[in-house]
């Protein structure tokens, strides 16, 4: 476990070394990219500005609520959804998908960074994204999907060697909100890898609501480490009497240390109806929910 004391220290001496003009920093919201902020906030000061991208893929309500939260940073808002969905449009593979946000997000940060004369991008890139990126087991946008040509002088990552865990135990030394100390994982690359297959607007629609019903019914009540709703495909159904052929939501709630490793929550049953009702009645273009008992390995977390 890192001991915090000695890391923060450590951390922003790192930064002040690497980092010698203005710098942007990806925020998501997320613990990693928050812990990353202050970090870099504390040691360059003014000279950092959070950027966060909207890129149409977020949780519901999400772009609102890191407005309210970090409304006393200097905090950079870029409404980029029409070219996110516009990058992953005709791709079905997850590691093309990945590759396109990856691709998208670095895009963006090099005019924002040219338009605030910023030379250095700080990511909240952590141990585990470098681990499955290296080993192939799939690319995440910020390590693996990134492209092999950037505009910048030097990519900052604070805390590539913490552990999700270790994370947090920093955030809490920071004092961040618990909202962002214990928050969940989300995926850098939101909910296009909640879809497998093709991202249209209509399903980033249907699975963010069915994200949102997870999450109200399960976060508060059982503390998972990361649960969700994913969007596997089709099949048939019967809504008011008519055969519909409707999406099939698969819903999935794991525990877990580090992410490395973690084994499907054990739901009541009466919970688990509750999820299928609500999603299939709230959502019409929803035809059957599964329940996801896989754990990792042999499976991600995520579906793609």
């Amino acid at each position: 476990m890192v001991k915090v004391d000695k890391f923060i220290p450590k951390a922003i001496e790192k930064i002040q070394k690497q980092i010698d003009g203005k710098a942007i920093i990806a925020l998501s919201g997320g613990v990693d990219s928050s812990v990353c902020a202050i970090l870099a906030h504390r040691a360059i000061g003014d000279k950092l500005t959070p950027i966060y991208i909207d890129t149409g893929l977020m949780r519901k309500g999400e772009t609102e609520r890191i407005k309210e939260i970090f409304s006393d940073m200097n905090l950079e808002v870029v409404d980029a959804k029409d070219r996110f969905l516009s990058a992953l449009a005709g791709i079905d593979d997850p590691e093309e998908k990945r590759k396109a946000v990856g691709e998208a997000f670095i895009r963006v940060f090099e005019e924002e960074a040219k338009l605030l004369k910023a030379e250095y991008l700080i990511q909240g890139t952590i141990y585990p994204d470098r681990i499955e990126s290296e080993g192939g087991i799939k690319s995440h946008h910020n390590v693996g999907g990134l492209p092999s040509v950037m505009d910048f002088k030097a990519i900052v990552e604070p805390i590539d060697d913490l552990y999700k865990d270790e994370v947090r135990e920093v955030a809490r030394a920071l004092e961040l909100p618990h909202e962002i100390s214990e928050r969940m994982p989300f995926p850098g690359p939101g909910l296009s890898v909640r879809i497998v297959g093709e991202v249209t607007e209509e399903l980033v629609e249907a699975v963010r609501e069915a994200n949102a019903i997870v999450e109200e019914e399960l976060v508060e009540q059982f503390h998972p480490w990361q649960t969700f709703a994913a969007i596997v495909g089709k099949g048939t159904g019967v809504k008011g009497d008519v055969r519909v052929h409707g999406w099939i939501v698969a819903v999935r709630a794991v525990g877990s240390r580090d992410g490395m490793t973690a084994e499907a929550m054990e739901l009541p049953w009466s919970v688990l109806r509750k999820i299928e009702s609500r999603i299939t009645a709230e959502i019409p273009s929803v035809a059957r929910v599964l329940y996801d008992l896989t754990p990792k390995p042999p499976a991600t977390i995520e579906f793609e």
